[in-house]
């Protein structure tokens, strides 16, 4: 087995590595920035690890992540690795990076407007339930030109972490991340 400074300088080389890595449903992401990518270690075996966690269970591209990293990893020489799918603590939207929210917009992709756990907290939270009523009037700000007139067309859009929706004042559609 490597020693501790080898181990930290391949790991290292590996974030480096998976930090480029898109998400295939919104390629002007990284799977960094949107959180699903969660750890990247040596195991006990000395083969690399990328821990990932889907942004919700089922999700169809998870397939199509674990085998980029698999190529970004292969490219970057570090070979053996291999990737690790954990489902706790579930994925949420707050673990979608500043830039990435940035990135989002203007690439035409409302961000979630709220959060769902306490910031900065990676410790489990309790489920947060929100009253018809109160989801209703957390609109999303439309990506184009910032206004809050908006409506919802449908509760899913181009994918099902997404919703579609309108804004009133450009007239233009647009896809709401929802909040998890």
């Amino acid at each position: 087995m490597p020693n501790s400074s080898t181990n930290t300088s391949l790991v290292a080389r590996a974030w480096a590595a998976l930090d480029a890595v898109p998400d295939p449903e919104i390629p002007v992401v990284s799977i960094r920035e949107l959180g699903i990518l969660r750890d990247v270690r040596q195991a006990p075996d000395g083969v690399i690890e990328a821990v990932i966690t889907p942004t919700y269970s089922g999700c169809p591209a998870m397939a199509q992540i674990a085998e980029d990293i698999g190529a970004a990893l292969d490219g970057a020489g570090l070979a053996p690795h291999r990737v690790v799918s954990v489902l706790a603590p579930a994925w949420t939207t707050d673990w979608i990076t500043d830039g990435a929210r940035q990135k989002l917009r203007h690439y035409g992709i409302a961000p979630p407007s709220r959060t769902c756990t306490t910031q900065g907290t990676q410790a489990p939270q309790p489920v947060r339930l929100v009253s018809r009523n109160e989801r209703e009037h957390t609109q999303p700000v439309c990506p184009r030109c910032g206004s809050p007139n908006t409506e919802r067309l449908s509760q899913f859009g181009s994918t099902a972490c997404k919703a579609l929706y309108r804004c009133i004042t450009c007239r233009e559609p647009f896809d709401y991340f929802k909040p998890y």
